[in-house]
């Protein structure tokens, strides 16, 4: 019987009832022994293979420092969208934590959601600048972007930053526009851009300037005719992310220099700057002002 916070056992012995319970309370509501549990969000911008053995050992490490930063258990999953808009509306409707996404999609996330935060920006040799690079095969003729009128060309996503905006952008620049082609197509991935235009099914292709090198490592016919620049990727939270968890995360991806264990998994080798929603101002003009569709473009 239970009487006045002890109880007598049959054995006589007494057990105070009260310090008991405010252990087992103690024990189940300690706050630095619950789990964190966080998504990081990919779409597949090159094979989901590819994007597995690119980036898991990263998000291992990442997990580690966060578990060591917050002295929290973290575990990290890694949630992978089939496209650019499965990748963009999982962020914006809070179903992952944190993504990286293209600038493109970046900016189109954004318009869908204010509230989404920027953690980091990937650096390229310590600038928040790369290129995008339009290649035709190594044999072709074709040597500036001028002789492309009443060719076939090969975007990548819709969606994509370097796969549409910006080249679609640079041609226009150069003259080129939609009804000069003979035909061009949105074939979804960087590495297929390259495969079909060295292969002959297009004459041109637009595909980022990393795709292109490994291709070409691979030994795949491409020759570079022309490049533009581009902003490099953004890490982006999902609105009403845990501040203390944002501060960490932002903090360790900045903090990605060599002598930070990140560095050594990091994913352009340069580690991570800060970065603020302007960067992406040129990106924004590009998509609000593209004049490649342009029925009255000035040849």
């Amino acid at each position: 019987m239970i009487r006045q916070g002890f109880t007598h056992l049959p054995s006589g012995r007494v057990i105070h009832f009260r310090p008991l319970l405010l252990l087992i309370t103690l024990l189940f509501s300690f706050p630095s022994s619950a789990e964190i549990n966080l998504i990081f969000g990919l779409y597949t911008s090159d094979k989901p293979t590819t994007m597995v053995t690119k980036f898991r050992p990263f998000i291992n490490t990442l997990e580690a420092q966060l578990t060591d930063k917050l002295q929290q258990p973290v575990h990290i999953r890694m949630h992978i969208s089939s496209n650019y808009n499965d990748g963009v509306e999982a962020l914006t409707s809070g179903k992952v934590d944190f993504s990286r996404l293209g600038p493109a999609s970046y900016i189109t996330a954004k318009n869908a959601n204010a509230d989404l935060q920027l953690l980091a920006i990937e650096a390229k040799k310590g600038k928040k600048r790369f290129d995008g690079v339009i290649a035709v095969q190594t044999d072709s003729p074709i040597t500036k972007p001028e002789q492309l009128a009443g060719k076939r060309f090969a975007f990548g996503s819709e969606q994509s930053t370097i796969g549409r905006y910006l080249s679609q952008t640079y041609l226009a620049d150069h003259h080129i526009f939609a009804t000069d082609l003979a035909k061009f197509d949105y074939l979804g991935r960087h590495d297929a851009v390259g495969a079909a235009v060295a292969a002959g099914r297009y004459d041109a292709g637009a595909l980022k300037e990393s795709t292109f090198n490994k291709l070409r490592t691979k030994g795949v016919l491409l020759r570079e005719i022309a490049r533009f620049p581009n902003v490099t990727k953004p890490w982006v939270a999902k609105a009403g992310l845990n501040d203390e968890i944002f501060q960490a995360l932002s903090a360790l991806l900045i903090a990605s220099n060599e002598s930070n264990a990140l560095y050594k998994n990091s994913l352009s080798k340069n580690g991570f700057l800060a970065g603020d929603d302007s960067d992406y101002d040129i990106i924004r003009k590009s998509m609000k002002d593209n004049r490649f569709f342009s029925v009255n473009a000035i040849k």
